[in-house]
């Protein structure tokens, strides 16, 4: 059986891994490769079973931890062109480490199949990805996104199980103490998706046939799991029940065992 555990999220690291406890991905190394190591032993999961790294932008807290943990395993990266463009040239990924692109072209891992999808986010060639399991079930991991695209809108419809990002609220981001043009990074097309765009996505992906949310990339500053929660309630309304219609989970910052089932 495949799941999904949500090793690290927020902007202080990210890491997903997908699989069971032998074999699977990694989507992310954005912690240091000890912290990575400690994740996956609280899940029963040795280093061994991650078969491939699947980064999805060049910012550290998606990063972080790839260099040493690729000295100490070679497994394979996979990334967009323009992201190993990034790695190599800023010495990222040990040497020797096999690099592939996953631009235009499906990748076969343990009998899975991942597929990459572009996201608007201001790094250079960002993706998010989306596992087609052996049994058929399909799984999208997709954070670090300004606004819901085409792409993105085609890529994650009729997933059974979407991690989404819900970064920030919006009243807590205009009221906090982050500077002005932070805020504006934030808040625009290529930053950080907000909880009520969020939620507004996530209703209409359990109408198209979504089983399963975790809501992802909490800022630690600008929400809070219960605010990013009671905002997709509230949109959902009273007609969609959780735990009938959709099972709904928040990607803690550092793992608590959390592991949803596909």
């Amino acid at each position: 059986m495949t799941k999904v555990y949500p090793l690290f999220s927020s902007s202080s690291g990210n890491s997903t891994y997908i699989g069971d406890e032998n074999s699977g991905i990694l989507i992310d190394a954005g912690v240091s490769c000890k912290k990575l190591c400690e994740g996956l032993a609280q899940n029963d999961i040795l280093p061994e079973a991650v078969k491939g790294i699947f980064i999805t932008h060049e910012h550290s807290d998606h990063i972080k931890g790839l260099k040493v943990f690729t000295s100490k395993r070679k497994v394979p990266v996979f990334a967009s062109s323009a992201t190993l463009d990034y790695l190599c040239e800023n010495d990222c990924v040990a040497s020797g480490c096999r690099l592939v692109p996953v631009d235009s072209c499906d990748v076969e891992i343990s009998g899975s199949v991942i597929s990459s999808f572009s996201t608007p986010h201001d790094a250079a060639g960002s993706v998010g990805y989306t596992l087609s399991t052996s049994s058929g079930k399909k799984i999208a991991v997709a954070t670090d996104i300004g606004e819901i695209t085409p792409e993105i809108d085609r890529a994650l419809t009729g997933c059974e199980l979407v991690l989404l990002e819900s970064n920030y609220d919006e009243v807590m981001l205009k009221n906090g103490k982050y500077p002005y043009s932070l805020k504006q990074r934030i808040m625009s097309k290529f930053g950080h998706l907000c909880n009520s765009d969020s939620s507004a996505f996530a209703k209409k992906l359990i109408a198209k046939g979504t089983s399963r949310i975790i809501l992802g990339h909490l800022s630690r500053e600008n929400n809070t799991p219960t605010v990013a929660e009671n905002t997709l309630l509230r949109t959902l309304g009273s007609e969609i029940v959780r735990n009938r219609d959709y099972i709904l989970e928040i990607a803690p910052v550092e793992t608590k065992g959390l592991a949803v089932a596909i």
